[in-house]
């Protein structure tokens, strides 16, 4: 299974009389959203399911991929890693899953499949670190296909 981790790009500042889940991307953070699509729409499966939290910078990060998506209340910024996993189905679904989220939820997820302990790993707004959970040898594994900034592409 393919897990594609995608921090949400950058978004406004909260505003007096908003709310956190209101916040929309900034100018820049709809470049870096353009960019990413771009790239991962050269990469992705026609299968993959798409993810994503509520949170309206999430909702216009995904927006730029133009790809049918599913808005996942239990993927919202407060979410948990096992939140995550669930709604992911990890390592069980049969299609790749491109979760859109947010810090520090997603760099707790990656180190915790990485490296089998969740720590405070940071993931660039508006990156993607890619999962991939196989067999080899009889034993499960995850590799770490790529991580990517949008600042790079």
């Amino acid at each position: 299974m393919d897990l594609i981790l995608w921090r949400h790009a950058e978004a406004e500042l909260l505003r007096e009389g908003s709310t956190d889940m209101a916040r929309c991307l900034t100018a820049k953070g709809e470049r870096q959203a353009a960019r990413m699509s771009d790239w991962l729409n050269h990469r992705l499966a026609a299968s993959t399911r798409v993810l994503v939290s509520p949170a309206e910078r999430a909702r216009g990060t995904a927006a730029a991929l133009g790809r049918e998506v599913r808005i996942v209340n239990s993927i919202a910024p407060d979410a948990s890693v096992q939140d995550l996993l669930a709604a992911s189905r990890w390592p069980q679904s049969s299609e790749p899953v491109l979760m859109v989220g947010h810090q520090p939820t997603l760099g707790l997820l990656a180190s915790l499949l990485l490296t089998g302990t969740a720590q405070p790993w940071a993931v660039k707004k508006g990156g993607v670190w890619w999962l991939r959970s196989r067999q080899r040898d009889g034993h499960s594994e995850v590799v770490l296909q790529a991580v990517q900034a949008p600042d790079f592409l």
